[in-house]
């Protein structure tokens, strides 16, 4: 028995760790991701971006505008307005480095400013996209003014035209054109009017400087992301801290490279059947700014006198949405580009889960219903698991007058103690790791359904009801401010040392079942697990006051279920439940009487 509770009591240890990570680390992350983006939309100043060896430079320039001041001081721009997207098109340089998302707002108030994607370089956060040529004289870059062919907006069923001539015979073209999702593509073309030939690589790339902290990528990856040779290929911002390092280069026919954020991605994506070489690289700029880059560079074109050549590229720029880039994925033939979205390790189970959770949403119109609903049907799959489980400790549980006997018996021979233990358990076919097998299967299930909950843009600012009006973010509720009856955020006031105690009422339910579920089974024998045991419900309870309102929900709900059935179970097996006991209330009742 006592082996039976050192396995649960490293499995508890085991999910301790992973609590206390997404406390200190991913919430503050989280944080720091919210704060950026409410800073995009007021800006105020700006660094200068790195270059990248073997492309056009992108070093910013030295003044320092808000958002909007950077828009107009730029110059000419063309406007995009799309149903899922606004932004423009700067003709100098014919850089895409204005991108907002319609359908995504900073907070839940629909009325807050729309998430940010891409921004001008002369702001606090450049974050752009670009195409070109590369390899000859007086070639297109950041100063090149592009001419717009006829007005208009570019929006889906209107691309744009522009084109520049470089005075000694290339004449470039360039036609953007958007759909009605996230998705431009670039066609680019060049004529050689001059009287010699003339070797071009096309290429493309995206660029961000000044980028928040991000979060440890054994859960969650933001950084570089992308796919070479049906594979994928990734680094995380950290790769280039060090001055120096080199990029990190990667060749491949068809493909994709990008940047992400865990909910919002900004990819390049060259013709499929055409090879390419592609790198990642990070830079200092020489204020001290961080820079990084992901491009490349397709083969070389070859124009003779009178020849032209074309090209087409496109730019995925929008929200993580799976059907998005699942649709992409297949009408545009480009190679595993639901990669975007970080599945982790057991990819094999996030996605299946991702696709019962949101098939569950479109049919009840709610993912927090959803969520039970899923608890639900895991709970089902899991069934015969875990009656074995409650069969092997039930098992135990009669065994233990026998144990309890023996220890009288051999108390001061160990050594005889553990071989009558052990006959004991052979003679009554009992395993004490038995109960712990079926459990430990369930971990990465349970992990499984934790990364997709926490990761996709699906749960982002999705209500449930009553209170919780964002499943992604942590129940607004706080025992600090009584509730939402004093009008005031504790995180907000207080300091964070007092803060921490803001717990809400999901996190309480849950701390609750938790509880109920250790009441089931009388104390461990060990003084010090039964300590561990009592206040491993409100160390969790604490921990979950930070998590996402889905999670905390999924959890409570999970072990309400498994609570009534180990209740059923016990009860059908013949064994005492002794809650109450456990709990004390008989004692004390016992004690009021006499």
């Amino acid at each position: 028995m006592n082996n039976n509770k050192n396995v649960l009591f490293a499995i508890a240890l085991a999910a301790a760790t992973l609590f206390l990570w997404q406390y200190f680390v991913a919430t503050p992350s989280m944080k720091a991701e919210q704060a950026r983006q409410a800073h995009l939309s007021h800006q105020e100043k700006n660094k200068p971006v790195a270059s990248a060896p073997g492309l056009p430079g992108i070093a910013g320039g030295d003044t320092h505008l808000s958002r909007e001041a950077a828009l107009k001081a730029g110059g000419k721009r063309v406007a995009i307005d799309t149903a899922m997207v606004d932004g423009s098109i700067l003709l100098k340089g014919a850089r895409i480095d204005d991108l907002r998302l319609k359908k995504y707002h900073e907070t839940v108030d629909p009325r807050s400013p729309e998430i940010v994607l891409l921004a001008p370089k002369s702001t606090d956060y450049p974050y752009y996209a670009e195409f070109g040529w590369i390899g000859g004289q007086n070639m297109p870059d950041d100063n090149s003014r592009w001419v717009q062919t006829g007005g208009g907006t570019l929006a889906p069923g209107k691309p744009v035209t522009l084109s520049w001539d470089n005075g000694h015979g290339l004449v470039f073209t360039r036609t953007i054109a958007i759909d009605d999702k996230y998705l431009f593509t670039v066609a680019d073309s060049v004529a050689n009017k001059s009287s010699a030939p003339v070797t071009l690589f096309p290429f493309g790339y995206v660029a961000r400087q000044n980028i928040p902290k991000t979060t440890s990528s054994w859960i969650l990856h933001e950084g570089f992301v992308g796919v070479a040779d049906g594979s994928e290929v990734d680094a995380k911002y950290t790769d280039f801290k060090d001055p120096g390092t080199p990029p990190k280069a990667f060749a491949s026919t068809g493909g994709w490279v990008g940047i992400t954020d865990k909910y919002w991605m900004a990819a390049i994506v060259p013709p499929q059947g055409e090879g390419f070489s592609g790198q990642y690289l990070g830079a200092k700029t020489p204020a001290g700014a961080d820079a990084y880059q992901a491009n490349y560079r397709l083969n070389a074109r070859i124009l003779a006198p009178g020849a032209s050549a074309s090209v087409t590229h496109r730019l995925f720029a929008g929200a993580k949405v799976v059907d998005i880039l699942r649709g992409y994925q297949d009408s545009q033939n480009i190679t595993h580009f639901d990669l975007a979205v970080d599945w982790g390790w057991f990819w094999f189970l996030t996605r299946p889960f991702f696709w019962l959770l949101d098939t569950l949403y479109k049919y009840l119109g709610n993912f927090g219903l959803a969520i039970l609903a899923l608890t639900v049907i895991v709970k089902i799959v899991f069934f015969p698991l875990a009656n074995a489980s409650f069969r092997a400790m039930t098992k135990m549980k009669k065994l233990q007058p026998q144990m309890e006997a023996l220890k009288k018996e051999h108390g001061k021979d160990p050594q005889k103690l553990q071989l009558e233990t052990m006959a004991l358990y052979k003679r009554e076919k009992a395993n004490p790791v038995s109960g712990c097998l079926p459990i430990l299967l369930t971990i990465p299930v349970f992990f499984s359904l934790y990364k997709v909950l926490y990761v996709t843009i699906e749960m982002r600012h999705a209500p449930f009801y009553g209170w919780i009006h964002d499943l992604s973010a942590p129940d607004p509720t706080s025992l600090l401010n009584l509730f939402g009856l004093i009008p005031y955020d504790p995180h907000a006031v207080l300091p964070q040392a007092v803060a921490f105690l803001s717990i809400g009422a999901w996190p309480i339910l849950y701390g609750m079942t938790q509880w109920m579920q250790t009441k089931l089974n009388p104390a461990p024998a060990d003084p010090v697990q039964a300590k561990m045991f009592a206040f491993m419900p409100l160390i969790f309870t604490f921990m979950f006051a930070t998590f996402p309102a889905g999670l905390v929900i999924y959890y409570a709900w999970n072990n309400l279920l498994t609570v009534i059935q180990q209740y059923i179970f016990m009860r059908s097996h013949g064994v005492e439940v002794k809650f109450f006991e456990n709990v004390g209330v008989k004692k004390k009742l016992k004690a009021a009487n006499d």
